[in-house]
């Protein structure tokens, strides 16, 4: 047979692409084969914070290579979402996913460049849970009621502090002043744990954080609760009402938290890293951690992980377009 020069370079192809995949296919087989990046877009000590560092341990364990933290609070949390977006797509970068970051900046902030829906890949939601209305000890308001009032009568004197701007505590704060009608000033910060810090000194009046930042310092004493975000009381605290309970039935606020990857990465790799994740929020320990922090394991599939982010951002966008609030 009289092979022509097109039939020999069509061989050579084959061959190179047979030799190639085998190498591919095993390099997907082997991941992870060295320690993976985790991006929390907020600062050490809030609560984002604490159930990144402690899902990211168990997953580490599971897939057998660390998934090392990295906080980034900067610019609302855009910066370390846009590193995310722009790292490469192999499975070894993961996103710390909630609200902020994914469907309230690209309403809030007018620089946004992508759009976190469709710069990244869904991996599952890892928890839900209900934030709380803290005053510091010394407060005198004893009741959420009486906050509110306050803030009623004087309107703008009254300063909150949040894990920064299009947190979870900025934005359930904003959705209590429409509901309750009143205005007060927000301070913004890099995560949690430095607001509250401020909180404490006397340098703000209020503020809505999620349980993991603060429950120590409820059971320390530090700070009081007023009350819940969720539609019924939480189970770490049955004594304080939530915010519907209070007088604003339509209340109701939540902060979540998943993991995404950037757009194109592998399936396989993908399906690993939501595998371990699922395992390991549903392990005892974490389990039960969660739960100690007011929050429960929900590890959903990623296209349910997509539907409830795009509800989100809807429901989100149309709150931002109520309070016009816009950050350049």
């Amino acid at each position: 047979m009289t092979i022509t020069r097109r039939h020999l370079c069509s061989l050579i192809a084959a061959a190179a692409a047979s030799t190639c995949l085998p190498e591919f296919a095993q390099a997907q087989a082997t991941f992870p084969d060295k320690p993976m990046k985790l991006l929390v877009p907020y600062a050490a000590g809030g609560g984002t914070d604490a159930i990144a560092r402690l899902v990211a341990q168990g997953v580490g364990e599971r897939l057998g290579q660390s998934l090392v933290v990295e906080n980034n609070g900067s610019a609302g949390g855009n910066l370390a979402t846009a590193q995310a977006a722009a790292a490469s797509p192999d499975g070894y970068t993961v996103l710390m996913a909630n609200q902020g970051p994914m469907v309230v900046n690209p309403h809030l902030f007018k620089n946004v460049r992508i759009d976190p829906l469709t710069a990244f890949d869904p991996l599952t939601l890892i928890t839900a849970a209900p934030l709380v209305v803290v005053v510091a000890a010394g407060s005198p308001h004893k009741t959420l009621a009486e906050l509110v009032g306050q803030a009623q009568k004087n309107p703008g004197k009254l300063t909150y502090g949040s894990a920064g701007n299009g947190s979870a505590s900025h934005l359930a704060t904003i959705l209590l002043a429409q509901t309750a009608q009143f205005e007060a000033v927000h301070v913004p910060y890099r995560g949690a744990g430095p607001a509250l810090t401020d909180l404490l000194a006397g340098n703000s009046d209020f503020m809505i954080t999620t349980v993991p930042s603060v429950l120590g310092l409820i059971h320390g004493g530090k700070v009081k609760a007023l009350a819940v975000t969720g539609k019924a009381r939480a189970k770490l605290f049955p004594e304080v009402p939530s915010v519907a309970e209070s007088g604003w039935a339509d209340y109701e606020a939540t902060a979540w938290y998943g993991f995404v990857v950037p757009k194109g990465t592998p399936k396989d790799v993908a399906a690993k890293l939501r595998q371990a994740t699922v395992e390991a929020i549903n392990s005892p320990i974490i389990r039960e951690r969660l739960e100690n922090e007011g929050a429960e394991p929900i590890g959903n599939k990623p296209e349910e992980f997509a539907a409830m982010m795009e509800a989100e951002s809807r429901r989100w966008a149309g709150i931002i377009k109520q309070a016009r609030l816009a950050i350049n």
